[in-house]
């Protein structure tokens, strides 16, 4: 998800926010706010919209062992995920993405048809990935990345931007998110928006860890923005 305004964090562990932020609020640039993995923010490897995105740590709460690094996913043969997907989905002309939440999985349909299969990462429990029927409603290439804390802008170049070198967006909303992340309890209020991006941190890829986006192979990603357009059909199974 992405941001284009400012954001602020408050918090004695801001500090730990700053570098690994992933959740994004919607604006018209592509800059982003939001919190990284608990394996992010501990280092480890494999073992939009208008208005104002405050994320704070919530300080005042009994310390709690942070969480185990989720799996992947079981994986599923092809005909098991198409049996998954509903027969008027399958139905539509055309080309549509379809995402597989339970089994971290995208499909890629045409005139139904699965024509590619791509492994993801989704939300992690408590920040699943929005489940519903939704249309692609911005692409951009190449996206900066505001920092949340010091608002500092981040090329897609970078090594510290999250969402790598293409972001599709599907859903908003401004409801804003409360509760344990798998290292520490977040307050979220403003506007959120989910969508497809690469990532720099390809361990996660097939695992339940974002705080709602979906995370591609970079390879993987710029495929699919190649794909679809502004408009495109995207299903998230829950």
């Amino acid at each position: 998800m992405r941001c284009q305004q400012q954001a602020s964090a408050l918090g004695l562990r801001a500090a730990l926010l700053a570098s690994t932020l992933y959740l994004l609020v919607g604006g018209a640039g592509v800059g982003s706010a939001g919190v990284g993995s608990a394996q992010e923010l501990r280092g480890e490897t494999p073992a939009g919209s208008e208005g104002e995105l405050l994320v704070k740590v919530k300080e005042e709460v009994p310390k709690r062992k942070s969480d185990p690094i989720p799996p992947l996913a079981i994986p599923l043969s092809d005909a098991a995920s198409l049996a998954r997907i509903p027969d008027d989905v399958m139905e539509r002309k055309g080309l549509q993405l379809v995402l597989d939440r339970k089994h971290h999985q995208l499909l890629v349909l045409k005139d139904g048809l699965m024509t590619r299969r791509f492994p993801a990462a989704v939300g992690t429990t408590g920040w699943e990935t929005p489940a519903g029927r939704f249309r692609v409603f911005e692409k951009v290439k190449e996206p900066l990345w505001t920092h949340p804390v010091s608002g500092e802008l981040v090329d897609a170049e970078s090594e510290k931007n999250p969402l790598g070198s293409r972001w599709i967006g599907f859903h908003r909303d401004c409801k804003g998110r409360t509760g344990w992340d798998g290292e520490q309890y977040l307050d979220i209020n403003g506007c959120t928006v989910a969508g497809f991006h690469g990532t720099p941190f390809r361990w996660t890829v097939g695992r339940a860890v974002s705080h709602g986006c979906v995370r591609l192979y970079e390879e993987n990603v710029q495929e699919v923005f190649d794909l679809v357009r502004v408009g495109t059909q995207v299903t998230v199974l829950p």
